[in-house]
């Protein structure tokens, strides 16, 4: 990410990435009992330029409900190891085959696949003991735990991934495709934001706002990417665009139009502010990012 692309987050959002940044390159130098060759794919993916907005959600979820950022930085830098994990493995040849991400050669090419897959491995448990690990008190940390496992699991992240690889090549509705993408993108989005609040000790009423921004701005997200693998630009992007309409995947402009799916994305991003109304005006940055989310280039 360029300092322009920076720029755009908000900045009592952005103030947080260097944190993550250091903690993320802390948590991946792992021991000499780790192959130095799977260490390497391990840090060349998790350390790589990208938005980091998973993680920074997690401590701006956390500074919202007046949380410590030191006890939210486990969770924050977890489900970035989940993401991580998941795009090495959305990459392969088995998946959506890509050569390029964040654009760079994807962890597959750079290495190998049989690495590629194990760096995938590898991330997850490690998400795992670093929460179990490094957040207080223990009874939070299993609550996290338990947030992050079911976002990743079967029903959510793994199962939106296993029903869009299915529907690449059959009829597809909106209500379908939205099912899809609540899980395989909304998941991990609105987990983030649960974690923050988790790790703050956090009242019932703002976790539940918190839950609901999240699930609305995940289909923002997911609306806006297949819009911008329509008509962003590869270079700006750092993936190769255009693939979904060529390859007949179904997606948000492919079932309901171009311009239905901008709106659709400007009405995810309204309901997703209009959720935050029990903070007031300390959610400024939570509406900002959804902003940035729906007018984002790449």
């Amino acid at each position: 990410m360029t300092t322009s692309d920076a720029a755009l987050f908000p900045p009592e959002i952005e103030s947080f990435r260097a944190q993550i940044d250091s903690q993320l390159e802390a948590y991946s130098d792992l021991g000499s009992d780790c192959p130095s060759h799977l260490r390497e794919a391990i840090q060349y993916c998790l350390l790589a330029p990208g938005k980091r907005i998973r993680p920074l959600l997690v401590l701006t979820a956390a500074s919202l409900c007046n949380g410590k950022i030191d006890n939210a930085m486990p969770s924050a830098c977890a489900v970035e190891m989940i993401h991580n994990y998941s795009l090495i493995h959305d990459d392969l040849p088995a998946m959506d085959d890509d050569e390029l991400r964040r654009g760079r050669a994807t962890c597959h090419i750079a290495f190998d696949e049989a690495t590629a897959i194990l760096a995938g491995d590898a991330l997850i448990p490690l998400a795992f003991e670093i929460i179990s690990r490094d957040t207080q008190p223990a009874e939070i940390a299993i609550k996290c735990v338990k947030a992050l496992a079911k976002a990743s699991g079967p029903c959510q992240l793994v199962g939106g991934q296993a029903d869009d690889l299915n529907l690449q090549f059959a009829p597809a509705d909106i209500e379908s495709l939205e099912k899809i993408h609540r899980r395989k993108t909304g998941a991990l989005l609105t987990a983030s934001l649960e974690l923050g609040a988790l790790s703050a000790g956090a009242s019932d009423e703002q976790r539940n706002s918190l839950v609901n921004y999240g699930k609305h701005l995940g289909l923002a997200f997911q609306i806006v990417d297949d819009l911008l693998d329509l008509r962003g630009s590869q270079v700006k992007m750092g993936k190769r665009t255009g693939k979904d309409a060529k390859s007949g995947k179904q997606t948000y402009p492919a079932v309901i139009g171009e311009q239905a799916s901008v709106q659709r994305a400007q009405e995810m991003a309204d309901q997703a502010i209009a959720s935050l109304e029990p903070f007031k005006d300390a959610a400024t940055a939570l509406e900002l990012l959804a902003r940035f989310v729906v007018g984002r280039t790449h």
